[in-house]
């Protein structure tokens, strides 16, 4: 095989896996699978129409993100409510997440107070539940959650900060999605108003506390 051709290949496989991992990412999030039940490699391969080495490569990306396990002997599965890393996801949240909002309030200029007050009127305003696109939050609805949260720490100044934010998200998305699904009566948008009224009056210790409560319950909802 020549040097073209086996680039070709590569790269075809590649396109494979990223539509599968795309699709079992989503299936996830959707609530396609529900806690704790089995991704079976040889199921999905004919389910896709891909091999079974494209599939499993897209598992374990899956898996680096933390929303699928690989167990020994048994495969790949959806974690289960009762993962301990979701109660351990949660407490580097409240170390990490408060510290940095008490430095945005500290260091943010009016530009960032902006971006707060659009951020978290784009959340306000946009529908938390689709039906027709999932029984969990929707797509939009979840943007719009993680960027004002982020926006909310942006003012810290200090990217190396961020980018642990970034990936404590992440790992946590799915937690919060099953927490939502299992607490429907949570007043989501009143925890976020108090955020965001705390943050722009400077109010440095209400907001800190306000922020850490609102981890809590979301880690609270899964042990309910």
């Amino acid at each position: 095989m020549t040097r073209t051709a086996s680039t070709a290949v590569s790269s075809g496989k590649q396109m494979l896996s990223d539509q599968v991992y795309a699709h079992l990412r989503d299936a996830i999030m959707r609530g396609d699978y529900a806690p704790g039940d089995a991704l079976k490699p040889q199921d999905l391969a004919k389910e896709q129409g891909v091999s079974l080495a494209v599939v499993r490569e897209a598992l374990v990306r899956v898996v680096g993100e933390g929303l699928a396990d690989r167990l020994p002997n048994r495969g790949f599965a959806v974690p289960d409510f009762s993962d301990r890393r979701w109660q351990e996801i949660a407490e580097a949240r409240r170390t990490i997440e408060p510290i940095l909002l008490r430095m945005s309030i500290e260091r943010g200029d009016v530009d960032w107070e902006a971006r707060v007050r659009a951020a978290h009127h784009r959340l306000a305003r946009t529908p938390a539940w689709v039906p027709q696109e999932s029984e969990y939050y929707s797509d939009a609805w979840s943007e719009a959650h993680r960027l004002f949260h982020r926006t909310l720490l942006e003012g810290c100044g200090n990217p190396v900060l961020l980018e642990t934010f970034d990936r404590l998200w992440t790992a946590s998305e799915l937690a919060r999605r099953w927490s939502a699904h299992r607490n429907p009566d949570r007043d989501d948008a009143a925890e976020h108003r108090c955020l965001e009224e705390a943050a722009l009056a400077r109010d440095a210790d209400t907001a800190a506390e306000t922020l850490a409560r609102h981890l809590t319950l979301t880690a609270a909802g899964l042990e309910a």
